[in-house]
């Protein structure tokens, strides 16, 4: 009896994949599937798991230990794919076995089948083959009598000398949280003939939890009344845990994702804020002879996502004279614009107080030297006198200002000053400058320029060269916002690593 149940155990696993149920046996079959075809599908199904299995093990041994979420995800995905097709190949196995031996017409010239090649991977034989998860149960009614494939008795880690579990003992077995679904899938397949298809988990004997796939049937007698229930129970347990790991790193892609996302949002709205669309004149409130034309524009990186700390800034001081400044803080997102606003804040107040340039960078130094989050920053600092028409700066590791006059542009011969935040102590000469009538003032940081396509390239006086062979075409341009365009058609396409600022100032009669 229980070596007629396996067999019907067996041909219901089968039919499970390529025939309907018996209970539909009045309905006429597909024609099986030839040999030749079945085993180019094993074949294709064996080069796909190793080639995951090339990129799984690829990816361990050069993966770092905090890798990123999305990283996660993908080894997570790789692996639920592998349990896939691991399902796929034992699949199609059994389909093969199936088969008859020799051709439809019954002579035996048939080549012989090739013999599977072994697994390669001994984490896969660890594991066991899909065959030795996979076990057939059957529970006769009438004579109550059980029987066990010798597969199901190692997914239940259960002695084959202790016997099969009846179905009033399989509940012990059953996670608590789980006996409910099982008692009732068994019962609406007795008593409402209805087919079992779903999980539970057991533990077993070792204290191990693992994860069955129950499918199965009532086997009905002469008089339609349930004779005895068989089933087909496979073991799960990696696929679903597989399954967890893709959606647990797929959740905290999300929240990275959604974290990023806020972060970015509040980078921007804090760099708007401090680097507002703004262009016009600042002219003394006394109504003095000189007045600045003056237009800036932020140019934003290659990607978007890269909220850099770039500033320009324009500020008419209580004694009439005006502060000119530009400047970048190192560093992406909110960290960097609120450390330039930070920054820019303490240059409007000290320059507000009276400070000189040359002292004023030294106190900017002190401050991020200071700063609860070390950063570096490069600044240009001007001060423009317009009674006397003398501009004096300084700067700190940052190009130097350009000037243009009768079709003709220069750089400012620059002062001595490192990197704010490079050194404690640090101090910063000042230099002066006597401007004209005409003459066009362009500060700007270093991010004008696309990608280095040299080593050992310096942006900076790439930058340098590039404005100055703008010369005629300032020279032409009626205002400053004209100058700024003719800046942005010249490097707002490249392809820039980081984000740009320029601030350019005409000094009008």
């Amino acid at each position: 009896m229980a070596d007629k149940a396996g067999d019907m155990a067996e041909r219901r696993l089968i039919s499970e994949y390529v025939m309907p149920s018996h209970l539909f046996e009045d309905h006429h079959h597909a024609q099986p599937p030839e040999r030749g075809a079945v085993d180019a599908l094993i074949s294709q199904a064996r080069r796909l798991r190793g080639g995951l299995d090339a990129v799984r093990r690829e990816a361990a041994a050069g993966g770092l230990p905090d890798e990123d979420a999305r990283l996660r995800w993908q080894r997570a995905l790789c692996d639920l794919a592998v349990h896939h097709l691991e399902d796929l190949g034992g699949h199609l196995d059994q389909l093969r076995e199936g088969l008859p031996a020799g051709p439809a017409d019954g002579t035996d010239d048939a080549p012989p089948r090739p013999a599977a090649p072994a697994d390669p991977d001994p984490e896969a034989q660890a594991r066991g083959s899909l065959l030795s998860r996979v076990g057939s149960a059957e529970w006769n009614l009438l004579t109550d009598q059980v029987s066990w494939s010798e597969e199901l008795f190692g997914i239940f880690g259960r002695d084959p000398a202790d016997g099969p579990l009846t179905l009033d003992e399989l509940p012990s077995l059953v996670f608590s949280d789980d006996q409910a679904q099982l008692t009732a899938m068994v019962t609406d397949c007795l008593v409402d003939g209805k087919p079992i298809d779903g999980e539970f988990r057991i533990v077993r004997s070792d204290t191990s939890v693992r994860t069955v796939h129950m499918v199965g049937e009532p086997v009905l007698d002469a008089d339609g009344s349930t004779a005895c229930m068989w089933a087909v129970l496979r073991d799960v347990s990696e696929l679903r845990r597989s399954q967890r790991a893709v959606r647990e790193t797929r959740d905290s892609l999300q929240r990275q994702r959604h974290i990023a996302q806020t972060e970015h949002r509040l980078a921007v709205e804090l760099q708007e804020a401090v680097l507002p669309p703004w262009r016009g004149s600042l002219r003394f409130p006394q109504g003095g002879p000189v007045a600045l034309d003056l237009a800036a524009h932020y140019l934003p990186s290659g990607s978007s996502d890269l909220i850099g700390g770039d500033w320009y800034d324009a500020l008419q001081l209580p004694d009439g004279r005006t502060l000119l400044s530009a400047g970048d803080l190192t560093g992406h997102g909110v960290a960097a614009t609120s450390g330039m606003a930070m920054l820019l804040g303490a240059l409007r107040g000290m320059a507000v107080s009276g400070q000189d340039p040359g002292p004023l960078m030294g106190y900017l130094n002190q401050l991020l030297d200071a700063s609860a989050q070390p950063a570096l920053g490069s600044a240009v600092c001007c001060r423009f006198d317009p009674a006397t028409r003398r501009l004096d700066w300084a700067q700190a590791g940052h190009p130097a200002p350009l000037v243009f006059r009768d079709g003709r542009g220069r750089e400012l011969q620059p002062p001595e000053g490192v990197l704010l935040g490079a050194t404690s102590h640090a101090t910063y000469a000042q230099r002066s400058e006597q401007l004209a009538p005409g003459d066009l003032l362009v500060l700007y940081t270093d991010g004008l320029v696309g990608r280095r396509r040299t080593y050992g390239t310096d942006s900076a006086q790439e930058g340098a060269d590039r404005l100055l062979a703008l010369a005629p075409r300032f020279t032409a341009a009626r205002s400053a916002q004209d100058s700024v365009r003719i800046v942005v058609e010249e490097f707002g396409n490249v392809d820039r690593e980081d984000d740009a600022c320029v601030l350019i100032a005409r000094i009008c009669d």
